[in-house]
């Protein structure tokens, strides 16, 4: 990381102190002014939520393509790797992956693990940048928050998939009195997991309670996550048992760690909670690894029941 003057360092205090810089414009003129701009940019939100759907090129950043929000502070480099803690890990901005400096309208990255990067800086609007890989001609979109209004639910409901998977298991913590008796009344344990041929499941009708290594699986097959129209903040889910029919419920997030099944057919509510956390770091040999890609979940044109 280059290292930065005293001189530097009063010059951009003077920056931020000064009335002319209370809102800051993210245009690209602006940015491709000066280093001490660019760098204030980047520094002007606390985090940056990386908008994978709208990621341009058919190359990658490692790092990028594995973050859902990245930070820029004091030269250290943060990102937040899991939906699970985020908001908490690292006071919110998740673990530190390397450094940083900035030049002219240009961002340079030195990551623990995936070595340097010199990525384009380009103000998109008063809240969003690009940064573009010239080397693989890719594009990379972020939304700048603070941490006092981080949109949560945007980022849950946009990776539902992997957060499913962010768990080993999900132990049956709440059945609603009302509701129908059914059979899913006696499954107590979900995992979610990509298989070879797709997104599969498995469930378990052992007791509450019972030890991780110690669950015995006697239901699996796939399992699809749906989009519905015009409402952001529902997905539903449906079980495809082999050989033994579907499930479907409403799908939604009470916290990071906790998911509550609706299901419709019996008018029951479940609530299940994630055990066994799997982190994801920083992408070496000897921590697991996920990189995000976009999502094609298929739309569905029902109404919520969930009251």
């Amino acid at each position: 990381m280059k290292k930065f003057t005293f001189l530097s360092s009063v010059i951009l205090m003077m920056l931020f102190l000064s009335s002319c810089y209370t809102e800051v414009i993210l245009e690209d003129v602006f940015i491709e002014d000066t280093p001490l701009q660019t760098r204030q940019v980047l520094e002007a939100y606390d985090l940056w939520y990386v908008d994978i759907h709208s990621t341009q090129g058919n190359g990658e950043v490692p790092f990028l393509q594995r973050a859902f929000t990245l930070s820029f502070v004091n030269g250290l480099f943060y990102a937040n790797n899991n939906i699970s803690g985020i908001g908490k890990t690292g006071n919110g901005l998740g673990i530190r992956v390397g450094y940083y400096d900035a030049v002219a309208g240009v961002l340079e990255i030195d990551h623990d693990v995936d070595g340097i990067w010199t990525l384009e800086v380009i103000g998109v609007n008063n809240r969003t940048i690009e940064l573009y890989d010239r080397r693989s001609n890719t594009s990379y979109y972020l939304d700048g928050y603070q941490r006092s209004n981080f949109d949560y639910d945007r980022l849950f409901y946009e990776n539902i998939e992997l957060l499913l998977q962010e768990y080993d298991v999900w132990e049956k913590t709440y059945v609603s009195d009302t509701g129908f008796a059914n059979e899913f009344d006696e499954e107590n344990f979900l995992q979610f997991f990509e298989g070879n041929s797709g997104t599969r499941f498995r469930s378990s009708v052992d007791a509450i309670g019972t030890p991780l290594s110690n669950i015995v699986w006697d239901y699996e097959g796939f399992y699809e996550i749906y989009n519905v129209e015009n409402d952001e903040t529902l997905k539903t889910l449906t079980l495809d048992y082999a050989f033994m029919g579907n499930d479907y419920f409403e799908l939604y997030v009470i916290d990071d760690r906790t998911i509550e099944l609706y299901h419709p057919d019996s008018q029951t509510v479940y609530e299940f909670q994630g055990k066994g956390y799997i982190q994801y770091l920083k992408s070496d040999s000897t921590t697991k690894s996920r990189k995000r890609v976009k999502s094609n979940h298929p739309t569905m044109k029902v109404k919520r029941q969930r009251k």
